[in-house]
């Protein structure tokens, strides 16, 4: 029963993101349709803020959108924390169930027929279900799902809002593309995957490195022709992202792993799979002493000898 409330309520959140970040209704004349739901709800508050802090506090666009960002960073800061705590609880888990982990894939690799190796991926899934470890390892992209729907609506006030036509932060236009911001947001979400690699072992990173290439690609390419006042709005998440992560790995992640290190020794993991007895040792293996002062088994035949 907890398994298909959680997959529901997930479900069931992803589809409430998706349909927010769907596009706003359009009319013939391409202007948004001021009666659709997501405009009413979205578009026009997110105008009327970006407004009264550009016009009412002369601030301008610019500082507006920054202002915006920092909001929404704020808000959904501790659903980011959040998930970053459980990421690390299960990183630092992994290491405690690798030995297990191990002696299972090398039961695959060792599978001759199709049942062995169903056999072994199934002892393999035993060992994180039996221990409480997600084999996913507490990763996930929902705090980046959560700002699809305030880039959607952003997107769509950018072009409803007659203050933001010919606006500008500085030297740049924020109602057309600006590739050196897209540089610079793809920067930073790069710098901040790799700040979130602090600390973590070589084998993880390996696994790791496929996912910092997704986030700065999807960031670019969304970026890339857009106006430049959106990809304001990457950039300010993105140097506020490398900001939370370093604050994560270098404050919370020690405090985690002396957590888990505690916990492992009042509760030790539950042994699923053991290694098996008959593998031939490799050069890894360690390796038997020799027998000193002529106390081995042929000992004694050599003493007769002489």
């Amino acid at each position: 029963m907890k398994k298909i409330k959680t997959w529901l309520m997930g479900s069931g959140l992803l589809a409430v993101l998706l349909t927010l970040s769907g596009c706003v209704r359009q009319l013939p004349d391409g202007t948004p349709d001021t009666t659709g739901i997501i405009y009413r709800f979205l578009v026009q508050p997110m105008s009327y803020f970006l407004t009264y802090i550009a016009d009412n506090l002369n601030l301008g666009y610019g500082l507006a959108i920054i202002t915006l960002t920092i909001i929404v960073r704020l808000i959904i800061l501790p659903l980011g924390i959040n998930q970053s705590r459980k990421s690390m609880i299960q990183s630092e888990k992994m290491q405690y169930l690798k030995p297990q982990v191990d002696a299972a894939q090398q039961k695959a690799k060792e599978a001759k027929t199709r049942e062995e190796q169903m056999q072994a991926q199934m002892e393999m899934q035993q060992v994180y279900k039996d221990n409480n470890v997600s084999m996913l390892g507490g990763m996930g992209c929902l705090p980046l799902l959560v700002q699809m729907p305030i880039f959607t609506a952003l997107f769509y006030t950018m072009r409803s809002t007659p203050g933001m036509i010919g606006a500008t932060f500085g030297p740049i236009h924020l109602d057309s593309p600006n590739l050196i911001l897209v540089a610079v947001a793809g920067i930073a979400y790069i710098a901040q995957g790799y700040i979130s690699m602090i600390g973590i072992p070589d084998e993880q990173k390996k696994t790791m490195r496929s996912m910092l290439i997704v986030s700065p690609l999807m960031i670019v390419v969304m970026s890339i022709s857009a106006p430049a006042g959106l990809t304001l709005y990457w950039v300010v998440g993105g140097v506020f992202s490398c900001i939370q992560t370093f604050i994560t790995n270098v404050i919370m992640k020690p405090r985690i792993r002396a957590q888990v290190t505690e916990e492992m020794k009042k509760n030790p993991p539950k042994t699923v799979v053991t290694p098996r007895k008959d593998v031939t040792p490799t050069a890894e293996a360690p390796k038997v002493a020799a027998p000193k002062n002529g106390q081995g088994r042929n000992a004694g035949k050599q003493k007769n000898r002489n």
